[in-house]
Formats: structure tokens, sequence, C-alpha cells
């Protein structure tokens, strides 16, 4: 399943909102440097979706706030 993500790094609160079935955005406190916004994305979708971290993969959007994730 793909979902889409619009990215709010540096937020003082870690959250996900559901727009629609395949639409979110995610708010998370780290920084987009080096990938660590990336991270804290993937954990805060697994913990929403109940699921491994490693079943969340990204597909496009690694320095983009509009990111393309697919679970497997």
């Amino acid at each position: 399943m793909k979902i889409f993500v619009k990215a709010k790094p540096n937020t003082k609160e870690e959250k996900v909102e559901k727009i629609s079935e395949t639409n979110f955005i995610v708010a998370i406190k780290k920084p987009p440097i080096q990938g660590k916004a990336n991270t804290a994305i993937v954990k805060a979708l697994a913990k929403y979706f109940g699921i491994a971290s490693s079943r969340i993969v990204i597909i496009s959007g690694i320095y983009s706030k509009q990111k393309v994730f697919e679970i497997i």
C-alpha cells in the first residue's frame, strides 16, 4: 500500500494526522538534517499503524516535504 505524506519537521509535538485513506500529515520533532526527519517519520508511521518500522519504505521525496512511502 502506498501512502502520501506531508512532512512537518521541527514541531513541538509529534503526531500523525489522517487526511484521507492514503494522505497523511506527519509532524515530528527532529530537524530535516542527515535523514533524521525521515527516520522519525518512519517510526511515527509504524507506531500509528501498529507495525514494525522495517515494513515502511520511502519511495520518493527523500529531500522534499512531500513524500511517498510503501507499507509492505
